[in-house]
């Protein structure tokens, strides 16, 4: 079965009240599917399902597991099909064990931070793939995925003339078997034709007709595979296959579009509903659950095994600079964090279903009765405990990895003591052992206790609680409810146990709840103090980049790393705590501090934005559960290879020969030059605000502030002995990139005057060695006008387009585009979904120093 995935793409204004409703409807999906489950077994016998379970024949269940095997091997050829369509190539080794890891993942946890989507943006992007890029591929699986399901469907219903269940006259199904092929058909022919497809506003890219059929094929086989490991498990019918394979896929695409998490309950309801009157139904209920265990729970511990396979030393060595070693090991914590959750279901779900008697009289003649009560009520209420650590897990929380080491060993005892429960001890200590070898990477410092769980994990504990209770009066419909039951302690009372051990978890669900709304706000962030920002500028000197420059303009707040070789410079308006680019300092502090400045914003209620960030760090942000939104493109002009010569920079010669004719002379102030001359820097400052009318920038742009403007050399144009243009410079110690902060100029200046300064600084540092000139960025560049784009892309190539009264957008990136500089996306990171255009808004007013600055230019 296939989970839901979650689209990398901007949200729409009222996204929290679409998550919520949307949360609420995933609920109510749940309950009916658990209703229509409990009306349909109501002649059901728990223990003869359970019988049913246990005389699974071994090679049956050995074929079970071949079929899953095989259909494992048809959807890793999804991304190798979707890498190809995006014109993009991963090494084998790791899309093998991404898209298995991702499949195995998402196939059994079905939402949120993670689903199959999110991990495949989280190690795709560091292969050089744009966010946009990954959109597609998700959105290309999931194509992939539905074209499966309509084809299998398609074709059963053509060779069988019914799905079984559903009623259908023989022609009828025929005929809409036909149908269903003939559109698919048709599909083909206008991918040879053509490659776009227009359905109203929309326009979808279509693949070409050989990767189209390749990319069926495999759902076909997928679908035919696992929907073959279900058909084994189950008792004869006289249903053959082809038949039960349209059931399975109509009974999969209920699932994947109820958004219940896997599908639980309204795939098993589907697939009662059919088959429950032509077979033993025990044995029906007991082969869905032997199938959720072969097809999900055993992938999702494989994948657990071998990414923590490659963390440990042997392998570490026998792969050295293996890329699937090291994609392997950074994607031990969403694997290992998706088998804790299934675990803690499996804990809860054993609290609520009664121990074997054999169990419970050897037991009994050991611990005493006492002990054995609370090992289980303890159980469940570790099971949930576990089941909030495991979203820590995935964040690479050293708080989550401390307490899964002290919470698995204390329940795997509990298991022994409730009920010798060896299948979970066991599996308790397989997840136990896998933590252990991947210590490494669970580093991240932040407190659980501050955790904002999101609505999507609100819904899954929600549908969680719903699926144990239906589960306990299941199990218990023979036994007439009363009040003296909560009161009733003995061996033989399993009801008894399993309605303490469920409302104990209910009620730590409910203080769980209670306290993420209840929780200190933290503390307003304050500006940097003086010896903050001298501990920033000594680690700035030793940077490549010189943006970090900014941070000692004194309107930010510094966040450093624990051992003070790393910080974020970062500033707050409104529920928008916002970083300035990436982290600067030692890249292996970085994850680390990524993750604290989402957690304070966090902590206050707050959303972290990071603004201007790099595509080679999209990762560490896709870690921390933030998305990437394109905001423009930066402008370098690589300086060994630039010169004046060719027709390409004919304009560029023509504008430094009339300049010198007209008189100009350029010069570097030095430092304390720049301090005699500041009062000339002023004048000319404050004449061209004037002249623009335009107010002073901040944050993400420098300030004409002595303190500030003095700390680095200044680029002047002299004219007859007089300044009358300058750029402010931003170099470090690493003489490797140079970069202009302020341009101003005087009425004085000749028209071409700011052109002929970059020219000569670019001439400049290149005669000193410097490797590039970073003419900053041209924002809203480069974003795709297709309508296939995301609304995100959309929107800004408009703003684009048609925003030149409010700030020359397209001037900008002609005028930096006469210098052929190498252009380099640049993106902004949102944490939590929350709408991009709220978090922009932010950082407009935040750089125009108010609103007032935003409406004045």
């Amino acid at each position: 079965m296939r989970s839901g995935i979650e689209a990398l793409q901007p949200a729409s204004g009222p996204r929290r009240l679409r998550a919520g409703l949307g949360g609420l409807a995933v609920l109510v999906v749940a309950a009916l599917a658990w209703v229509a489950i409990t009306h349909l077994a109501q002649e059901i016998s728990y223990p003869e399902m359970m019988d049913a379970l246990r005389g699974t024949s071994p090679w049956t269940i050995a074929g079970a597991l071949a079929a899953t095997a095989i259909s494992f091997l048809a959807l890793g050829f999804y991304d190798r099909a979707a890498l190809a369509w995006v014109g993009r190539r991963v090494p084998y080794p790791v899309t093998a064990l991404t898209s298995f890891c991702a499949y195995a993942v998402g196939n059994t946890v079905g939402f949120g931070p993670l689903t199959a989507g999110a991990i495949r943006y989280r190690f795709y992007t560091p292969h050089g793939l744009e966010p946009e890029e990954v959109a597609r591929i998700v959105a290309f699986v999931t194509a992939t995925f539905g074209l499966g399901l309509a084809a299998c469907t398609g074709l059963a219903l053509l060779v069988t003339g019914d799905v079984v269940g559903l009623g259908l006259p023989g022609l009828l199904a025929q005929a809409i078997g036909a149908l269903v092929l003939a559109l698919l058909g048709g599909l083909l022919l206008l991918a040879r034709r053509r490659r776009r497809l227009r359905l109203g506003q929309w326009a979808v890219e279509l693949p070409r007709p050989r990767l189209l059929l390749g990319q069926m094929a495999a759902a076909l086989v997928d679908i035919v595979a696992a929907g073959t490991a279900l058909w084994l498990l189950l008792p004869p019918t006289e249903i053959g296959l082809p038949a039960f394979i349209a059931l399975y896929a109509v009974a999969v695409g209920l699932g994947v579009l109820s958004h219940v998490p896997a599908g639980l309950g309204v795939f098993e309801t589907v697939i009662l509903a059919a088959i429950g009157s032509r077979a033993d139904t025990e044995q029906v209920l007991g082969a869905l659950v032997l199938y959720r265990i072969i097809y999900h729970v055993v992938p999702l511990v494989l994948a657990g095994l071998a990414v923590a396979l490659l963390e440990t030393r042997r392998a570490a060595l026998a792969l050295a600079g293996s890329r699937a070693g090291q994609i392997g090991v950074r994607l031990a914590p969403p694997v290992l964090g998706a088998l804790a959750l299934v675990l803690s279901a499996m804990l809860i779900f054993s609290s609520v279903t009664p121990a074997a008697d054999a169990d419970l009289a050897l037991l009994s003649d050991v611990l005493p009765l006492p002990l054995l009560e609370g090992a289980h009520f303890l159980s469940s209420v570790m099971g949930l405990l576990l089941f909030i650590v495991a979203r820590g897990l995935v964040y690479r929380m050293d708080g989550a990895w401390w307490a899964a080491i002290i919470i698995i060993p204390l329940t795997m005892l509990l298991a022994l003591a409730k009920a010798l429960a060896l299948t979970e001890t066991v599996l308790l200590a397989v997840l136990l052992g896998l933590l252990l070898l991947t210590r490494a990477q669970f580093s991240r410092r932040a407190s659980l206790l501050h955790q904002a769980l999101t609505t999507r994990w609100v819904v899954a504990v929600a549908t969680l609680l719903l699926a144990a209770m239906a589960i306990l009066f299941f199990v218990y419909k023979d036994v007439a409810y009363a009040n003296g039951l909560w009161w009733q302690f003995e061996f033989a009372e399993e009801a008894p146990r399993s309605l303490r051990a469920l409302l104990g978890v209910t009620l730590l669900a409910g203080f769980a709840a209670a306290w993420t709304l209840l929780r200190p706000v933290a503390l307003p962030a304050s500006p940097a103090t003086a010896e903050e920002l001298e501990q920033a500028r000594a680690i700035i000197a030793a940077q490549p980049k010189t943006g970090a420059q900014l941070a000692l303009l004194g309107d930010k707040s510094l966040l450093f790393s624990e051992d003070g070789r790393a910080f974020i410079m970062y500033g707050r308006l409104g529920r928008s705590w916002i970083a300035l680019f990436d982290p600067v300092g030692a890249p292996d502090a970085w994850p680390q501090l990524i993750w604290r400045l989402v957690e304070s914003a966090r902590a206050s209620g707050g959303r972290a934005v990071f603004y201007q960030v790099s595509p080679a760090n999209l990762s560490l942000y896709a870690d921390a559960g933030l998305t990437a939104f394109k905001l423009g493109e930066e402008a370098q002009v690589y300086l060994p290879d630039f010169d004046l010569k060719g027709a390409k920079r004919a304009n560029l010669r023509n504008a430094m020969n009339r300049a010198e004719r007209e008189g100009s002379i350029f010069e570097i102030l030095s430092v304390e030059a720049v301090k005699a001359e500041m009062e000339t820097l002023r004048t000319i400052s404050n004449e061209w605000m004037e002249a623009h009318n335009v107010r002073e920038k901040r944050f993400s742009l420098g300030a004409f502030d002595p303190d500030y403007i003095v700390l680095q050399p200044v680029g002047v144009l002299r004219r007859e002995g007089r300044i009358v243009a300058f750029a402010s410079l931003m170099l470090t110690d690493a003489h490797e990139e140079a970069s202009v902060d302020l341009m101003r100029f005087s009425s004085a200046a000749s028209p071409g005057a700011m052109e002929y300064l970059l020219l000569r600084l670019i001439l400049h540092f290149k005669e000193a060695g410097y490797q590039r000139f970073n003419l900053g960025m041209a924002p809203l560049s480069g974003l795709s006008a297709s309508s296939a784009a995301t609304i995100w892309h959309r929107v800004g190539r408009t703003v684009y387009e048609h925003g030149d009264r409010f700030y020359n957008f397209s001037g900008l990136r002609a005028f930096k585009a006469k210098f052929q500089p190498h252009w380099e996306a640049r993106y902004m990171a949102v944490s939590g979904g929350i709408n991009p255009m709220l978090a922009l808004a932010d950082v407009t007013v935040l750089i125009s120093g108010g609103l007032r600055g935003v409406v004045g230019k």
